[in-house]
């Protein structure tokens, strides 16, 4: 998987962590006080849901090389 698309996922992936922890913990949606409830924070539940996406990808690549180098 090309790099960059790697470099962009962990970020969007720890946004998305954070977000629902914090609504977890304090009811509080820290995606909807900055961008509203429109199509802009749609966009970035999206993104954030293809990163975790592109992460189950990352991992098993990762397995993959592990167990290669075995």
């Amino acid at each position: 998987m090309n790099s960059f698309i790697k470099f962009v996922c962990l970020p969007l992936m720890i946004i998305g962590a954070l977000n629902w922890g914090l609504v977890g913990a304090f009811n509080f949606n820290l995606v909807s006080l900055l961008f509203g409830t429109g199509v802009l924070a749609r966009i970035i539940y999206l993104l954030v849901g293809i990163a975790g996406i592109c992460s189950l990808y990352i991992y098993k690549e990762a397995k993959d090389m592990e167990r290669h180098s075995k």
